[in-house]
């Protein structure tokens, strides 16, 4: 992952984060699972971390594929 700004996708499930990443690698988004921080007050203790820019077409994305997701940018 570049030096760009990021943000998390946080998830209910494993499995959901799993698809996320899934879901974003089909779609050449650059996206990597990490550790959900506490504080991001996430159900599952993984999350995926991208890039701001490509934070729009990734929820949509995630949407699309029935993909339930929350957010977190308190990171870099």
């Amino acid at each position: 992952m570049s030096d760009a700004e990021t943000l998390l996708f946080t998830f209910e499930t494993t499995h959901m984060a799993l698809w996320a990443e899934d879901t974003a690698r089909e779609r050449n988004v650059p996206a990597e699972i990490v550790p959900a921080p506490p504080e991001a007050k996430a159900k599952c203790g993984l999350a995926l971390r991208a890039e701001v820019v490509r934070a729009d077409e990734l929820s949509a994305a995630f949407r699309e594929e029935g993909i339930h997701f929350g957010t977190f940018t308190g990171v870099r």
